[in-house]
């Protein structure tokens, strides 16, 4: 086992950064009151809650009487889509999305088409993207809801959301989208995207976990998801997790604030990656667009292996990385996503997914460089198909 560890698995979760950690250690302790209590205790809570609030609107070009904290981004998704489809169904029962989504979409979906809804799945292309068009010519008269994500947690593609939300705000028709990978990450004005609901999880951005947010457009007719206290100005019953929301609130703040300096030095780790992996190892095919994609997602699929003994190897030599999404390690089947944009099932179970962050270096890239290739060959010396590939007796 390897003394060194380079952790590339951003896109499952990050740390929380110490200036997050700083803001939200008096939350545990010295500043525990119940922020709907009207003593001096818990109107100091109050205000740490809509301060967080302001910093989540700032960052999103919202109202702050727009933002609704949740424990998560499931519960954010989870909201959002049987919210708005409960609420709407009397104009119909019909749903929009696409074939990629996290399952948190997926499901959620899946749940309301037992409840009678229909749920149309749109097809994406080899690089994951789906076209404004595709979902113009898929509205109907009693189409509630389109819910597409802002940039795949797989494969990083990034969706043409503002095109998709000035047709959707013109038919009348509720848009969401799913940017738990995409805040931090990209920038974003929800008013100018014409996004009327927008899910996002602290966890992705250096803040704590069980925490996130759902973006509501003033004027969007959404039910409750949980029901009880008036917390939430009535829309979210539940006491809030106050640090956790000062915590989401200043990873927001501090992400948003640095955005570009960050993508930059991320796609520099991206691309060298993605260049150098494709000139070394013959056989790899890289997922997801080119350029449209996260700034540090990199995600590939190696021929004649598997992703799981891929993943193994590397944790033996100290590198933290995944084959697709964290909430579906356990599964063996292939991802869905990169079934959806044409992968055959073998291939697509020799995928790895590399995630930068914040503290990653160019000599994590040589390190990876160093180890990646030297895998990859002695796993394939496994595989009776690459033997015949060497052999000359299977055209690939």
């Amino acid at each position: 086992m390897s003394e060194r560890v380079v952790y590339l698995d951003h896109a499952a979760t990050t740390y929380v950064k110490p200036e997050v950690l700083e803001e939200m250690l008096p939350y545990f302790s010295e500043k525990f009151g119940n922020p709907s209590s009207i003593y001096s205790l818990g109107r100091e809570t109050k205000k740490a809650v809509e301060e967080a609030r302001d910093r989540v609107a700032a960052a999103l070009g919202a109202e702050s009487r727009e933002i609704f904290f949740t424990g998560s981004g499931t519960e954010a998704d989870n909201w959002a889509i049987k919210g708005a489809a409960y609420a709407n169904r009397k104009k119909g029962n019909h749903i929009i999305t696409t074939a990629i989504e996290h399952h948190a979409v997926l499901h959620t979906c899946q749940y309301l088409e037992s409840e009678g809804f229909e749920v149309t799945y749109l097809p994406v292309d080899e690089n994951g993207l789906v076209s404004p068009q595709q979902v113009a010519d898929a509205i109907r008269p009693d189409t509630v809801l389109v819910s597409i994500m802002f940039a795949n947690n797989e494969i990083g593609t990034i969706q043409p959301i503002a095109e998709i939300g000035k047709i959707t705000r013109e038919k009348g028709v509720i848009f969401h989208t799913d940017a738990v990978q995409a805040v931090g990450n990209v920038h974003i004005n929800v008013k100018n995207m014409n996004i009327d609901m927008l899910s996002l999880s602290a966890h992705k951005f250096y803040g704590p976990k069980g925490v996130g947010a759902l973006y509501i457009r003033k004027g969007i007719k959404v039910t409750n998801f949980l029901h009880g206290g008036a917390q939430e100005r009535g829309r979210r019953a539940s006491t809030e997790n106050i640090a956790g929301i000062v915590g989401l609130g200043k990873a927001i703040e501090l992400a948003t604030a640095n955005i570009d300096a960050y993508n930059k030095k991320l796609i520099e780790l991206r691309d060298r990656t993605i260049d150098e992996v494709m000139k070394r190892i013959p056989y790899v095919r890289l997922n997801g667009d080119r350029y449209k994609r996260l700034p540090g997602n990199v995600n590939f699929s190696f021929e004649f292996i598997e992703g799981e003994s891929l993943l193994l190897m590397l944790d033996m030599k100290g590198i933290a990385a995944s084959s697709g999404s964290a909430c579906t390690s356990g599964s063996l089947d292939p991802s869905h996503v990169l079934l959806a944009i044409g992968l055959p099932h073998e291939i697509a179970h020799g995928s790895l997914r590399i995630t930068f962050g914040e503290e990653n270096t160019q000599e994590d890239v040589d390190y990876l460089l160093e180890v990646l290739p030297d895998i990859v060959g002695r796993l394939r010396e496994m595989s009776p198909l690459y033997e015949k590939v060497k052999r000359g007796e299977k055209n690939v």
